[in-house]
């Protein structure tokens, strides 16, 4: 009996996604759990596995079209089954049947991997697997009960030269510009083509051509939920902001500490864990606005700002106000570099208190952040720089960060929200007082 492909619920907290690239095409013959097809979400592209075995009698939704959650997707059954109510169900044309060819490729598609160890293997390791020609059964595994997962895979040395990957927005670029992606170079992570790679390719092409013109640049699903996101920010929520500069002196002297013991401590290592501690003392701070009431979190789940290609994610330093110093930044960065590979799972970026956002590496010296709801706060961090100042009635140059606090209105007033950023300050200037 055909079975209908749709988009999973549980995990997945969305209500729409784009299909990005089709792992199989109609006549393959497939097999439950095999990577189907990639979509990409408002947070980040995933890999969604074939609910059944049988044929894939037919693609209904091509590569870039946006599905809801609960849109038919494919169709997949027994070779010459009727699916033409199926089809009428969704208002999509009947299916065409599979072509011989299609019967003959599907003949010698490879058959998903089964591990030796656990017998489980994630859809993104296999695929990881068969873009750098590795036996996944020789890879040992380090996920639950055995499972073997993308990061091991990565981790797996090979002599092989790897197939060069690309992110999902770098392929429909090539795809659209007619470019051989194969012969880009790519800049980012582990060689990975990004999207930015391509259209320098693409702008260098028509520039030698001697010709100049304008270029629409397709909204991605991050950036659509981006977009309503901070709107609806700014028109739900009473955002107001406090700015004050904090004298980085001692942070200063901190890192060097934990430096000459060999552990790697950055100013905003320091400056989460001042949040985390502040949160603790004024849990107005860490709180979400609802219709039944003012909810107190007794959790400081600390978001982390991360750029990316075509947007931004936020993931969550779950309990942070229970982590020592050096956890902190390697939970930090840990999440940093899930985010930029693709690798974060939902909850690790759900269920966050109140964010953190630096973008002193650009050199800006300070800058105002949107609230990431339902958050009631988020915190922008400047460049720290050499700047005069008095002390001790004396002209000194100190290194100095501004900080900017945007609180709701709603929840907490001016003088607490005031409060919290001096106390993340003094925290900061005495880092003594929160280790």
């Amino acid at each position: 009996m055909a079975k209908k492909v749709i988009m999973p619920k549980q995990g997945l907290q969305m209500i729409e996604g784009t299909i990005t690239q089709w792992l199989k095409k109609e006549g393959d013959m497939v097999i439950e759990g095999e990577p189907l097809f990639e979509m990409e979400t408002d947070k980040l592209t995933i890999t969604i596995d074939a609910p059944a075995n049988g044929i894939l009698l037919k693609i209904v939704q091509q590569e870039g079209a946006v599905v809801p959650i609960t849109g038919l997707i494919a169709v997949i059954g027994n070779d010459g089954e009727d699916i033409s109510s199926l089809l009428a169900e969704s208002s999509a044309p009947v299916a065409a049947p599979p072509s011989p060819l299609d019967h003959a490729a599907s003949a010698a598609a490879p058959k998903a991997a089964r591990h030796a160890g656990s017998g489980f293997t994630s859809p993104r390791a296999r695929m990881r697997a068969q873009e750098r020609s590795i036996d996944i059964n020789a890879v040992p595994g380090s996920g639950p009960d055995g499972m073997v997962i993308e990061r091991d895979v990565l981790a797996y040395p090979t002599q092989k030269d790897e197939i060069p990957t690309a992110t999902p927005l770098a392929r429909k670029e090539a795809s659209l510009s007619a470019v051989d992606i194969s012969s880009i170079p790519g800049t980012g992570s582990h060689g990975k083509v990004t999207n930015s790679d391509v259209l320098s390719v693409v702008a260098a092409r028509i520039g030698g051509a001697g010709t100049r013109g304008e270029q629409v640049i397709p909204i991605c699903s991050m950036r659509r939920v981006i977009a309503e996101r901070m709107m609806k920010s700014l028109l739900t929520q009473a955002q107001l902001t406090h700015q004050i500069s904090v004298d980085m002196t001692n942070a200063s002297n901190l890192r060097e500490i934990y430096k000459k013991a060999g552990k790697k401590v950055s100013y905003n290592d320091i400056v989460l864990m001042a949040a985390s501690r502040a949160l603790t003392d004024y849990p107005i701070m860490n709180a979400t606005f609802s219709d039944q009431g003012i909810v107190l979190h007794n959790y400081v789940n600390l978001g982390v700002a991360v750029a990316l290609e075509n947007g931004l994610i936020v993931p969550n330093i779950k309990n942070a106000d229970l982590m020592r110093l050096e956890e902190i930044g390697i939970a930090s960065r840990d999440l940093a570099a899930k985010a930029r590979e693709n690798r974060l799972v939902p909850d690790e970026y759900a269920c966050g208190t109140f964010t953190v956002s630096n973008l002193g590496s650009y050199g800006l010296d300070n800058f105002v952040a949107i609230i990431n709801p339902p958050e009631s706060g988020i915190l922008a961090l400047g460049a720290v720089k050499k700047t005069p100042v008095a002390a001790d009635d004396e002209l000194a140059i100190r290194p100095i960060m501004t900080m900017t606090l945007t609180y709701d209105h709603r929840i907490v007033d001016g003088a607490p929200a005031a409060a919290f950023l001096a106390r993340i300050k003094q925290y900061v200037e005495t880092p003594s007082l929160m280790l």
